[in-house]
């Protein structure tokens, strides 16, 4: 090993070691399944703040996201950071946050699928929201694999397939050990300090980006000289194609609405008056993590390319056996050109820290709505609490290994496993949360609508566009060839969260309304 990679791993060494410390700490005030999910209500606007930003964020933005966008888009790719920032968490808390808080501590739901029984009286329901969470939340874990591991071989120079395999496998050892030992008060502390390291990391990464260019104006005019890119549009405000960068932004953006480990940290918040300052605080943390990150990324063709003839002492990058380019190589093929040994060991930690914090939030929500929404009702009766502690956490264990399963595959691009996790989820439950915290009129028909039209759509794009698109060629090429390109799984998630919105109402208006006690006694917290 080189000095800079021994320095590498000390520090990768010493982090893993203060998360475990924090999981060790924590589990000794972990007695209870409130105190796994929630912390015990005790969790301040600080901490959820900072455990929002990090399970946002991970190396799906880092390196997939930033890579493949900032490919394709330039600079205009940090439109999608001020999305991320405004929509994604300023508007998410504005308009979620508190309505969440007091509906769900009244009803006493502890999560997404048990707030969908409590809310519209319906445990069929909760069973299809649990079965949804926890199969579309394993290719968003394994995305997050991908990128994680793809910066290790970088920074240890890992060459053989067996070795990008055992990254995955120790990252995710690493993040099980604290999440079963400490529940949801080990990831709010640990997200705490991961997103300490996330704020300082990008910012010394960003500058050392430009740096090595010649500055900001400099690394501009070398992106508007590229020859043969959409005419030096990578360098100008909206970009090539600002109809297909909107998809991305809303995508991004809106999905936290109707994701479980997002809204999930609006259960745990310890007290409705935390919601503005914790709004505040996430927006700060959101337009400097994600701003960053897709600023860093609009710079890469100044370090990578296509072309193996090319002598300027880019990365050539790979096309994969999918023919499209490896854009999840090419962030790391920035930061080895760029960056000095020291801040590349930073850098580590940094999408470590990123990607620990989004993992655990992930685990600890699909394992928390499996065992207490399906095990346990179907137990009737025996399996007290004790029981449902203990299996929470070997689902914890049972998912982390389907996910690096699939990771395993480096054919699976980040933001294609991303997408359509985000799609399915938000696409289903978007629109029945939103309305759910601000109407009485939703109906269960509402509701079962758009569980199918976001679970039917995105498993018909995956096998059109994605498993059997040699079959449906020349679908796929019109498709891809329209202003809004609808053969992207990104495109396709953003227009599924959209029509969620939008459908439960209408459908609402020409259907049979809830129980009217249950709505009532739902829309009492307000009152209190």
């Amino acid at each position: 090993m080189t000095p800079s990679q021994i320095i590498t791993l000390i520090v990768v060494i010493v982090y893993a070691a203060v998360m475990i410390t924090i999981g060790i700490i924590t589990s000794r005030k972990t007695k209870s399944v409130n105190d796994f999910v929630f912390g015990g209500n005790k969790i301040g606007p600080w901490m959820t703040a900072f455990a929002f930003g990090t399970a946002y964020f991970s190396a799906v933005v880092f390196i997939g996201y930033a890579g493949q966008f900032g490919w394709g888009y330039g600079i205009s790719a940090a439109w999608i950071g001020i999305g991320n920032a405004i929509i994604g968490a300023t508007l998410a808390w504005a308009v979620l946050g508190r309505r969440t808080r007091l509906m769900t501590k009244h009803l006493d739901a502890k999560t997404m699928p048990d707030f969908f029984m409590k809310r519209y009286g319906s445990t069929s329901l909760k069973n299809a929201a649990a079965v949804i969470v926890f199969l579309f939340m394993i290719p968003y874990t394994a995305s997050v694999y991908n990128g994680l591991s793809r910066l290790f071989a970088m920074a240890f120079d890992l060459k053989s397939a067996n070795a990008y395999q055992y990254v995955m496998i120790a990252m995710a050892v690493l993040s099980a050990i604290y999440v079963v030992l400490g529940g949801y008060s080990a990831t709010a502390v640990n997200d705490f300090i991961q997103g300490l390291i996330m704020l300082v990391g990008i910012s010394a990464v960003v500058i050392s980006i430009l740096n090595y260019n010649g500055g900001l104006s400099s690394s501009v005019e070398l992106l508007k000289q590229i020859p043969d890119v959409a005419d030096g549009k990578l360098a100008s405000m909206f970009g090539p194609d600002p109809i297909n960068l909107f998809g991305v932004v809303i995508l991004t953006s809106l999905g936290t609405w109707g994701l479980p480990q997002m809204t999930h940290k609006f259960y745990a918040i310890r007290d409705e008056k935390d919601i503005k300052r914790g709004m505040i605080i996430s927006t700060f943390f959101c337009l400097v993590v994600s701003g960053g990150c897709y600023l860093l990324g609009g710079f890469d063709r100044l370090f990578n390319t296509l072309n193996p003839d090319d002598t300027s002492g880019k990365s050539v990058i790979a096309i994969l056996s999918n023919g499209k380019p490896e854009f999840d190589a090419m962030v790391p093929n920035m930061l080895q050109a760029a960056l000095p040994p020291l801040l590349i060991g930073l850098v580590v930690v940094l999408v470590l820290s990123a990607s620990l914090s989004t993992l655990s939030a992930l685990v600890l929500t699909s394992s928390t709505t499996l065992a207490h929404d399906l095990i346990r009702p179907a137990a009737k009766g025996k399996m007290d609490e004790k029981k449902e502690f203990i299996t929470m956490r070997v689902l914890i264990l049972f998912f982390l290994l389907i996910s690096v399963l699939i990771a395993m595959n480096k054919n699976a691009a980040i933001t294609t496993l991303m997408s359509y996790s985000w799609g399915a989820l938000s696409g289903s439950f978007l629109g029945p949360f939103l309305w759910g915290l601000y109407s009485k009129k939703v109906s269960k028909a509402a509701v079962w609508t758009s569980f199918a039209l976001g679970i039917l759509s995105t498993v018909a794009h995956m096998c059109i566009f994605t498993f059997f698109k040699d079959s449906f060629a020349g679908f796929v090429d019109w498709a891809a060839h329209l202003p809004l390109n609808l053969a992207s799984p990104i495109n396709a998630g953003a227009l599924l969260m959209i029509l969620s919105i939008v459908l439960v109402p209408v459908i609402s208006a020409f259907t049979k309304p809830c129980d009217e006690k249950t709505v009532k006694e739902a829309f009492s917290a307000y009152e209190h």
